[in-house]
């Protein structure tokens, strides 16, 4: 007898998890491509004026999502139940500086120019220190052992390599962000600020001339703004500048510096809506996308249908499976935060007040973030492979556990090819720092980047939505609502095996 109730016991569990597979596949097939294309045809339309951000566009969409959440009947992720969260802005306007090298005067755009926005202020110091390539990393370290507290500091480009040719960050003939264009000025110009330097100088020759003429001309042009947070933070002057002026710098004894600053203040709006969990409700999984794009430029709407209509589609999809398995008595063990995040093309800067300001929910308590950011299209350079694919980066650059559920649930459900070719530390590319999720990742929080590629049309006026490929829109969808469902709902949370130090 007693083995029979036992066999009984492990048929009704059996049955059981069956049926909540089923369940689980049937809130999926909800995700359909028809209703994707309908919400992207309305969200990346003429009429959004191309989001970008501080602009009227922007609000336009800004409300659609609210509007779509309170029609769901999706709470906020507020506890006052307002579903916006403002996020202080500043539009960086050129600002008049004036630079002197010992006796010598610097111009703008000829010689410097400034890569963060500052106070106006003025002063002059002989406190200034070469920090090499101006790097803080647990690998290489520039500032080790240097007391720059309120001082000048002055760093050339690039990385270091060892007597092999290799670069010392990365251990083989990869570059790491310290080199790589946007992620450089944003990584160096950081590790100064963190370090409590009053000012800093890059003297790169080459990242100059890209980054003076682009700005020259879009000044000139008054063309797309210039964003930053703007969060009281202490305020350092940064410029990048050409090689004669940091041959200057490199063997200076005073440096005086005027600066005016010409930035006004703005806000905008992250979107968080949430489904709270049955049984582990302070626990939380976030999906996000960027609700941004680059907005009208020569009277051309850049509609942004990919980048990231397909992205924020897809969660309000994901977001209403599942609200229906809530409404059948199967909501979530786990809450779920559905956040759309303003700014991401001026910098991620929607994420970064999230995750560094203000933060919904405690960080130590979310336990993924799954950011989707352009899904709807093909990559025309990837010549190899099936159709039916999806770029995933960082699943497993922080917990083995993430990685392995996320390969097991595609096996299970969605048959998707998964390209990790992106993943790769090397990739030139360096994507793994250029979405939302990566200021999560920084934060020791699991990550999936879920990506189809550049291609032509990205950042053009011929992003548009008559372009998605709805069928593997679909596919791409329910990959990440099956992902989220079993993070959700698996007895323990993935764990963090490979935490950032």
């Amino acid at each position: 007898m007693k083995h029979k109730i036992s066999l009984l016991i492990l048929i009704l569990i059996a049955y059981q998890s069956y049926g909540q597979s089923k369940n689980q596949e049937s809130y999926a097939n909800s995700i359909t491509a028809d209703e994707l294309k309908e919400k992207l045809y309305t969200y990346a339309s003429d009429e959004f004026q191309g989001r970008e951000t501080g602009t009227k566009g922007l609000e336009i969409a800004i409300d659609y999502l609210k509007n779509h959440y309170t029609n769901l009947e999706v709470n906020s992720a507020k506890s006052n139940g307002d579903y916006f969260q403002k996020v202080p802005l500043t539009i960086v306007n050129t600002p008049e500086v004036s630079i002197k090298v010992e006796k010598k005067s610097f111009r703008y755009y000829n010689d410097f120019i400034s890569i963060v926005d500052a106070q106006s202020g003025r002063f002059s110091s002989k406190d200034i220190v070469l920090v090499g390539y101006g790097i803080e990393d647990e690998k290489y370290n520039d500032y080790e052992g240097l007391d720059v507290e309120g001082k000048i500091i002055v760093a050339i480009g690039g990385e270091p390599k060892d007597e092999n040719g290799n670069f010392i960050i990365s251990g083989n003939d990869g570059s790491s962000k310290w080199s790589n264009g946007r992620q450089e000025l944003r990584a160096k110009s950081r590790a100064a600020r963190a370090s409590g330097a009053k000012a800093f100088f890059l003297i790169d020759k080459s990242l100059f001339k890209r980054y003076s003429s682009y700005y020259k001309a879009r000044d000139e042009r008054g063309g797309e703004s210039i964003l930053s947070l703007d969060v009281n933070d202490e305020s350092m002057y940064a410029f990048l500048v050409n090689q004669s002026m940091g041959d200057a710098l490199l063997k200076a004894k005073k440096l005086s510096i005027d600066f005016e600053q010409k930035s006004e203040p703005i806000s905008s709006d992250n979107v968080a809506a949430m489904i709270k969990g049955s049984e582990k409700p302070d626990e939380y999984i976030i999906l996000s996308a960027h609700l941004d794009h680059i907005g009208v430029h020569d009277g051309e709407v850049f509609n942004g249908a990919d980048d990231d209509g397909s992205g924020t589609v897809a969660i309000l999809e994901i977001a209403e499976a599942f609200k229906t398995a809530v409404k059948n008595g199967q909501g979530p063990k786990r809450s779920i935060i559905f956040l759309h995040v303003t700014g991401e093309e001026k910098g991620l800067l929607g994420s970064q007040y999230y995750t560094d300001y203000d933060p919904i929910v405690p960080l130590a308590q979310t336990i993924a973030n799954l950011n989707i950011d352009m899904i709807g299209r093909t990559d025309p350079k990837r010549i190899e492979g099936k159709r039916n694919y999806i770029y995933l980066i960082g699943s497993d650059k922080l917990s083995t556990d993430l990685h392995n559920l996320s390969e097991d649930v595609n096996t299970r459900y969605t048959n998707i090819e998964l390209d990790y070719t992106y993943n790769d530390d090397n990739d030139p590319n360096q994507f793994y720092y250029r979405s939302d999720h990566y200021n999560f990742a920084k934060n020791n929080i699991p990550v999936i980047f879920y990506f189809n590629g550049t291609h032509d049309d990205y950042h053009q006026a011929s992003d548009t939505p008559d372009k998605i490929q709805y069928d593997l829109l679909e596919n791409r969808t329910r990959l990440v609502f099956h992902t989220a469902w079993e993070l959700a709902n698996r007895d323990e949370a993935v764990r963090v095996d490979k935490a950032i130090k």
